[in-house]
């Protein structure tokens, strides 16, 4: 058996090298051959060097470097794409993950599980953090058609069969959690301790989880756009029965004037619900707008690999907009 190891990675000089040291060593005493597929995702440090070296003193070492920072969606397309193993599992390079679950990540594999999932605690986050997170997936699984797990991120082992089944969809806009979820197959999951950042600091800012937020609610369902319907059939109604109670009272008390207030905060609330539905529906086309365009997931400016994978931009049409070095 195969195994290998899909490390995104961005800005991760000062902590690059000592990951390599500790998986190294988790894996030494494991009974299985394995391959490092490190993806740069246009670091600004010195990790490409670093991933340059690392290749040079280890021949099952393979790297891959983007022509800029195309994000960490792109990045574990892109080293899926490379993996060769009949098992992947996918880390984070700040140790965050830990490498001594590799061990009972393989046993769990063994045992016919084609996705292997480590759910971390919440240990050492923030309260308010923590509150928000737990919210926001119950909302979301009230809303999209997969379900999405607290705690549960990018650290899993997929099998061949269902790496081939990522690589099989041809998406743009790629939200891993919930295409790990939309492919199914024999999925069992564990829980582990969270784990602090050896060096460095989280490329995670309170702007970038909104985004991310965001994505997850859009990716999966359509759903907000029928809610646009129901909020325009119950404002529709409302409306119809304070016309109907305005000319009652007119009827009864004869017209008056004021009503300045009430139609103000009528106007401004119409407008921002308006605006509101707009944004949504500007979403849902913004994403057409991008698969249309076919434009490849990344760029590969270098690349140890006797051939740099290049994304398909559409099924069966592989791009050929990248580079390589040696």
């Amino acid at each position: 058996m195969k195994l290998s190891l899909v490390v995104p990675c961005y800005n991760e000089e000062a902590v690059l090298s000592r990951f390599d040291e500790t998986v190294r060593a988790a894996l030494g005493g494991l009974a299985v051959e394995y391959e490092l597929c490190y993806v740069d995702d246009g670091s600004a440090d010195g990790t490409l060097p670093r991933l340059r070296s690392l290749a040079q003193q280890h021949h099952d070492t393979t790297y891959l470097s983007f022509s800029r920072n195309f994000g960490k969606e792109p990045a574990i397309l892109a080293g899926l794409r490379a993996a060769t193993g009949d098992a992947v599992i996918i880390m984070d390079a700040d140790l965050q993950h830990p490498p001594e679950l590799i061990e009972k990540m393989l046993d769990l594999y063994q045992l016919g599980h084609d996705q292997v999932i480590a759910k971390r605690s919440r240990h050492g986050d923030r309260r308010l953090r923590s509150a928000l997170s737990r919210l926001y997936y119950r909302a979301v699984n009230t809303w999209v058609d997969v379900e999405l797990t607290d705690g549960v991120g990018d650290f899993r082992l997929l099998s061949r069969k269902a790496v081939d089944a990522l690589l099989s969809l041809p998406e743009y806009n790629r939200f891993s959690k919930g295409l790990f979820s939309w492919i199914g197959f024999d999925t069992v999951t564990f829980d582990y301790r969270n784990a602090a950042r050896e060096a460095g600091e989280t490329k995670w800012r309170f702007g970038s989880l909104v985004n991310y937020g965001i994505d997850g609610m859009l990716s999966f369902n359509c759903r907000p756009l029928r809610l646009a319907i129901y909020a325009g059939l119950g404002l529709a109604s409302l409306a119809t029965l304070y016309t109907l109670w305005i000319i009652g009272a007119a009827v009864v008390g004869g017209v008056t004037a004021p009503g300045y207030v009430t139609l103000v905060a009528i106007i401004v609330g119409l407008g921002g619900l308006q605006m509101v539905m707009l944004g949504l529906i500007g979403e849902y086309i913004g994403r057409i707008y991008y698969e249309t365009k076919r434009r490849p997931h990344f760029l590969v400016k270098e690349s140890n690999a006797d051939r740099a994978p290049a994304p398909a931009t559409g099924p069966g049409d592989p791009a050929t907009a990248t580079s390589q070095a040696g």
